[in-house]
């Protein structure tokens, strides 16, 4: 059981979205960086569709009532337990009374918080996402607040082998940590300058040349008018040859769309099913987590990707996740 002291600027319960019912005219939401998500979860034992926290820039204060198995990925939000400093992307045993904090934001804006078991909520259309403007998913459809109360779902084998590995090392602390580390290829550098690869897009070739050239090799700045929905960003105006009537279709997580003042905006979990801007351009998925990653204020560059290398790169990525996930469960699920 966790009590929630201070909720934090936004925290929310999400996982991997409500997918499937986008033709319903339902919207996905779920994390914004589902990397640091996943691999949250694979350290505590956990599925990686499991429900954690996304704490976004100023993080709560929460009291564990019960010794824990946790983990924090995703941008570094400082976090202490009982004024102790917590290392990030390892699995963590909090014993019970004590309180986890977050500080100021040093890099990325948005830290994850898994607990052993996931968090107790209803699924709502097979997900415990919160979708705020609908009120629906996660802790009654909204972000945390003071007095609230979280509860841990049950413990499979690996996460209870975990704890119980960790156990004799947390009696006289307040919390102890796993004495292995992920690999370093897990670990973007929220802090440093943002390149961010793109395919280009359905409407690409309408686009003016000019344009075009602007896209990919000018800085664009992440707009103060920016949330879970979309980023829009402020920069070169792109602009097409020619103005033409579309008809709305289905957006994914990442795709830049630009409407009629030519500011392009990067939709993201939030965002609508559909759209009817022209599409520059849609954003690789091993790029979303530096994009969830940037704050408001912070310039980003675009490069083009093709199609073909950023399935590649993707391939990769979920290949390594799935190395930790065996890794991890060679030495505990046995």
């Amino acid at each position: 059981m966790i009590n929630v002291i201070k909720p934090g600027l936004l925290t929310t319960i999400q996982d991997l979205g409500r997918n499937g019912y986008q033709k319903h005219g339902v919207i996905v939401s779920g994390s914004m960086d589902p990397l640091a998500h996943k691999i949250a979860n694979l350290l505590v034992g956990n599925e990686v569709d499991e429900a954690t926290l996304e704490i976004t820039l100023m993080g709560p204060v929460l009291e564990f009532k019960e010794t824990s198995l946790i983990s924090i990925c995703g941008g570094d939000l400082t976090p202490t337990i009982d004024g102790k400093p917590v290392p990030l992307r390892r699995s963590l045993l909090i014993k019970a009374g004590s309180i986890l904090k977050f500080g100021s934001c040093t890099n990325g804006c948005r830290s994850y918080l898994a607990v052993a078991g996931g968090f107790r909520v209803e699924k709502v259309m097979n997900s415990r996402s919160t979708y705020v403007r609908a009120g629906i998913g996660g802790f009654e459809g909204r972000p945390l607040k003071p007095g609230d109360t979280l509860e841990a779902g049950p413990l499979n084998k690996e996460s209870a082998n975990m704890i119980d590995y960790l156990l004799p090392y947390v009696e006289k602390s307040d919390f102890t940590e796993i004495d292995w580390s992920i690999s370093s290829e897990f670990i973007s550098s929220y802090h440093q300058k943002k390149v961010i690869r793109v395919i280009p897009g359905t409407e690409y070739d309408l686009f003016s040349e000019e344009s075009r050239e602007k896209f990919f090799k000018q800085p664009f700045k992440v707009s103060s008018q920016s949330d879970r929905m979309g980023y829009r960003l402020e920069g070169p105006s792109l602009h097409l040859d020619e103005k033409f009537d579309m008809i709305s279709e289905a957006v994914v997580f990442g795709t830049i769309q630009v409407p009629s003042n030519g500011q392009p905006i990067i939709l993201l979990a939030d965002r609508q099913t559909t759209g009817g801007y022209p599409r520059m351009g849609y954003i690789a998925s091993v790029d979303l987590p530096l994009i969830a990653q940037t704050k408001p204020g912070e310039d980003i560059t675009f490069t083009m990707i093709s199609h073909e290398k950023a399935q590649e790169l993707y391939i990769d990525r979920e290949r390594q996740l799935n190395h930790l996930k065996q890794g991890i469960a060679l030495k505990f699920n046995s």
